[in-house]
């Protein structure tokens, strides 16, 4: 009798973001997602212990900027089926569907730039997909304004600032982070205006020019800080939680399927504006 394994089924990819998340699962696209799958909506991703899963969602619902709730697990310890539904339209999975992981301990970085969480993952997990701003990217790109890091193909910058976020439960003294993309002072006003629509992926700039950053508390913009908005709030509360927080390494998201027009033509249904 044979003792050969069958050849594993080799997967078509149904869309970019689909392509981009089979490479990340294979580990054959480790690297920042700005610039990739254009068009397609991206996100950040963060992963707690099912006791404090309804303080984050409450945190998202009170702080809409910096923590735009997309998405949640289906139930608790599901890595495959988010709610709403509508965001993939293929197969995915939060454990190895990104290029890039963190793991966080009593608010220390205890392993970084992992390729996976199967390891980690447990039935007790709850995962959150929070709005990414690589979304308006393509936007900015076709209006002629590429974001410098994309033509780079290097990683955003990130800055920890002092503007406080709403708490909620066991999420205190958390603060905006966000990210840096150089312009000139007389394209500022056009960036706003393309960046506005995107509401749910951290929308147009809160702060621009010098007198801007130093509102936020951001002493040198040369040295930014290595973070997003999630991993800061998880750094306010990590003393408070049991267990491990699993989180994207930063820059590095999770590509959906839905793309920009679905999303904004459910929205403007959602809205009554259709």
């Amino acid at each position: 009798m044979s003792t050969q394994l069958p050849h594993p089924t080799l997967v078509a990819p149904a869309n970019p973001a689909h392509a981009l998340r089979l490479a990340a699962r294979t580990a054959t696209h480790t690297s920042p997602t700005a610039g990739y799958a254009p068009g397609h909506i991206q996100a950040n991703l963060l992963v707690l212990p099912s006791a404090y899963a309804n303080d984050f969602r409450l945190l998202c619902l009170r702080n809409p900027v910096p923590c735009p709730l997309l998405a949640i697990s289906a139930s608790t310890g599901s890595a495959t089926s988010v709610t709403p539904n509508h965001l993939f339209s293929t197969p995915f999975d939060i454990r190895t569907d990104i290029p890039r992981y963190n793991i966080y301990n009593a608010g220390k970085l205890v392993e970084s730039s992992i390729t996976d969480l199967k390891s980690h993952w447990t039935n007790d997990h709850v995962a959150f997909l929070i709005g990414c701003s690589f979304s308006f990217e393509g936007a900015l790109e076709a209006a002629g304004l590429p974001p410098r890091h994309v033509v780079k193909k290097c990683n955003v910058s990130m800055y920890k600032t002092t503007l406080p976020l709403c708490p909620a439960g066991v999420f205190t003294d958390g603060t905006f982070v966000v990210s840096m993309r150089p312009y000139k002072k007389e394209d500022v006003e056009r960036v706003r205006d393309i960046t506005r629509p995107f509401r749910e992926m951290h929308g147009e700039p809160i702060a621009w020019g010098w007198e801007g950053a130093k509102r936020l508390g951001i002493e040198d913009v040369s040295k930014p800080d290595f973070g997003d908005a999630v991993e800061a709030v998880v750094m306010a509360a990590g003393d408070k939680i049991k267990g491990n927080v699993l989180a994207h390494e930063p820059g590095h998201m999770m590509i959906l399927d839905v793309r920009e027009e679905e999303w904004f033509g459910r929205t403007a249904k959602r809205e009554g504006r259709l």
